[in-house]
């Protein structure tokens, strides 16, 4: 019979218990989560003056600080011991967590144990920051830890204390590349601890994602536990009681629980957790199987030829930002004339204005390469935040199979929607939650009103070198991509390694041709050469090396300088636009000067980014007229120089903006 740690005994009782203390006898049922109630306005104030009081009048320094000390003093008396005792030593622990629960002082000790693993099995030990970002994330808070302070490693601390505890614990972070490095790389310190390592991966069979859950500690992406834990509730729905499911394994001869992925969600620590919580939190993630029907294709084929025919301003109102196409008068009533021979659906005058309007928006708002490319003869999209594929994802509303129409692929079936669920309201299931990022604080108030997270920023281990070059705005796309091609030249020059952030597939191929003309060597990285991520990532802090890569690059990956490049000056990064985010814009930048490496970074732009055309084209024309008729010279800067800056900046605050307003309306959707 598994033990209910007293955290998890109140979520599910309501009844007070000492917190991370275990109530043992307990047993949380088969399939353990975070039951929902319905809070009022006083709950949420009361709430918050809980977390005011204990931020204000218990100092989380202090408290660290008494951390800090007790592990070392731990860690002081276990270096000393041989292999034998130290086994010894980790099988009491996993007994004491076990029997006793998460106290403060086991996790003194199971920390310091943990160190001296890592140190004996992957020659790593754990800084104090590292020990004050794990002892955070056992709070149930987040931890900001900047880029480069090893929060891979950092992860084994909270994934290993409490799989010690013998609770399931999910370590998720954002892509399958992570999944399998983090997990590959920390394994023999979790073997040594006597706990089972899993991944789950894309492309993995149902058994082999059963077996991985069934591991002490799990690694896996927020997109492929999601689905796989929207599986089980369409299994579970046959089940009104935990009661009934256990009951149902008496008289079945394939007990249910066999066909369950996942043991519950029990404990999570979330890697890059802004990432998985904000940038991915706008898209629901939709369960759904494949229809056939040649009727459909037929629809969406027709409604293509329809909308190429309306092809004219005139026609129809295009709103970029909200990807969205609105007939006008003039379009509606040209489409009646088109239509007036065509039968079926065709008939109805909502129903055809609907599908030609989808069918507008396939054709002039979704671009090749930038928000999907085509491979095999397939439509792959790209992730926007992170400039990966997405090979099982798709469009709702048959949006992807007028776009697979567009770019002349054979079209998949449409797709049928089986469950759906938000990150917002999985994530609140968790019994306990926790995470680590670089870049929370512009984001922190909204961490907490959602998810009930709050945060600690941790001292970096060495102070940062990062130098900042400053931001140059030019007036075209091409000057603008022209100036990077020259500054990413004039750096190798001196030694240096160079990393260029794109913002899209399109832009990182259109700098590489620039290069290439210059007879350049180099390499790209975007969603195209994912397959070669590992070995250009390795490969890009050699000295002289260029790199073009996509926000690929933005999240988990660790440039290692060799000598000569770090005599030179570390990594130079040059942003070629800003992002969606901030936050994405500091993740670019904190690939160079990571644990007292040197390192700098320089951001170009232009008037034409698309973010800047989307929101203020008007201005940017004046400017370009103005530059014509003063006869400015060809890769002269925007001047005056605090308009240029406002223009690229604004965007990035609007954009910011109306991506939290989706957010809010998914959490009244759920609600």
């Amino acid at each position: 019979m598994e033990i209910l740690p007293a955290f998890f005994y109140k979520q599910l009782t309501g009844k007070s218990e000492s917190l991370l203390a275990p109530h043992p006898n307990i047993f949380y049922g088969q399939y353990p989560i975070k039951k929902q109630k319905k809070t009022s306005w006083i709950d949420d104030v009361k709430q918050r003056l809980i977390k005011l009081s204990s931020e204000t009048f218990i100092s989380q320094h202090k408290k660290n600080q008494s951390m800090l000390e007790r592990v070392h003093v731990n860690h002081k008396i276990i270096e000393g011991m041989n292999d034998a005792v130290l086994d010894k030593w980790i099988f009491d622990i996993k007994s004491q967590l076990h029997q006793k629960g998460l106290k403060d002082e086991l996790i003194c000790r199971a920390f310091a144990i943990i160190k001296e693993v890592a140190k004996r099995e992957i020659n790593m030990s754990h800084y104090d920051c590292q020990l004050t970002g794990g002892w955070v994330m056992m709070q149930g808070k987040i931890a900001e830890m900047q880029t480069g302070e090893g929060k891979t490693l950092t992860a084994t601390l909270p994934a290993g204390c409490a799989a010690m505890a013998n609770m399931p614990v999910h370590v998720i972070t954002v892509n399958d590349y992570l999944v399998e490095r983090d997990a590959e790389i920390m394994r023999p310190v979790y073997e040594r601890l006597g706990l089972t390592v899993g991944c789950v991966i894309d492309g993995m069979s149902d058994e082999e994602r059963q077996q991985a859950y069934r591991c002490d500690i799990t690694y896996c992406t927020s997109k492929q536990i999601v689905f796989d834990y929207l599986r089980d509730r369409l299994t579970l729905k046959l089940f009104s009681t935990d009661l009934d499911l256990k009951v149902s394994s008496l008289y079945r001869s394939d007990p249910v629980q066999d066909k369950l992925l996942l043991r519950g969600l029990s404990f999570a620590v979330v890697d890059e957790i802004d990432s998985v919580f904000i940038d991915e939190a706008r898209t629901p993630l939709i369960l759904s199987s494949k229809s056939e029907s040649s009727q459909q294709e037929e629809l969406h084929r027709e409604a293509i030829w329809l909308a190429r025919q309306l092809d004219n301003d005139i026609y129809y109102v295009k709103d970029n930002r909200s990807k969205l196409v609105v007939l006008t008068e003039q379009g509606v009533n040209y489409l009646n004339e088109l239509t007036v021979n065509m039968q079926g659906l065709w008939r109805g005058e909502r129903r055809r204005k609907m599908l030609v309007q989808q069918a507008l928006t396939a054709l002039h708002c979704y671009e090749r390469d930038v928000n999907y490319f085509v491979e095999d003869g397939e439509i792959q999209i790209i992730d926007e935040n992170t400039g990966r594929s997405m090979p099982d994802r798709s469009w709702e509303a048959g949006l992807h199979q007028m776009i697979e129409e567009k770019e002349g692929c054979e079209q998949t079936g449409q797709n049928q929607t089986i469950a759906r669920i938000s990150y917002q309201k999985f994530f609140s299931r968790y019994l306990k939650l926790s995470g680590m990022t670089g870049t929370a604080s512009e984001v922190s108030g909204e961490l907490w009103n959602t998810y009930g997270l709050s945060m600690f920023q941790v001292a970096t281990h060495k102070p940062q070198q990062r130098r900042y070059d400053k931001t140059f705005i030019y007036y075209t796309y091409e000057e603008k991509c022209q100036a990077v091609v020259d500054e990413a030249i004039c750096q190798q020059m001196l030694g240096r390694p160079v990393l260029i952030g794109a913002r899209t597939l399109k832009d990182s191929e259109y700098i590489s041709e620039l290069l290439r003309i210059k007879k350049k060597k180099h390499q790209v990285l975007n969603a195209k050469h994912h397959q070669l991520e590992a070995k250009i990532v390795a490969a890009a802090g050699i000295s002289g090396r260029i790199t073009v890569a996509t926000n690929m690059a933005g999240r988990g990956t660790d440039i290692k300088l060799d000598a000569v490049s770090e005599a030179a000056g570390g990594l130079h990064v040059i942003c070629c636009e800003k992002n969606d985010s901030r936050r994405i814009d500091r993740q670019l930048v904190g690939r160079c000067a990571r644990q007292g490496d040197p390192g700098s970074y320089k951001v170009i732009c232009s008037l034409e980014d698309d973010a800047v055309l989307k929101y203020f084209s008007r201005v940017t024309e004046l400017l370009l007229r103005y530059r014509n008729k003063r006869q400015l010279p060809v890769g002269s800067v925007v001047r005056p120089y605090w308009l240029a800056s406002g223009l690229i900046f604004i965007p990035q605050r609007i954009i910011e903006y109306y991506h939290r307003q989706i957010r809010k309306s998914m959490m009244k959707v759920d609600e």
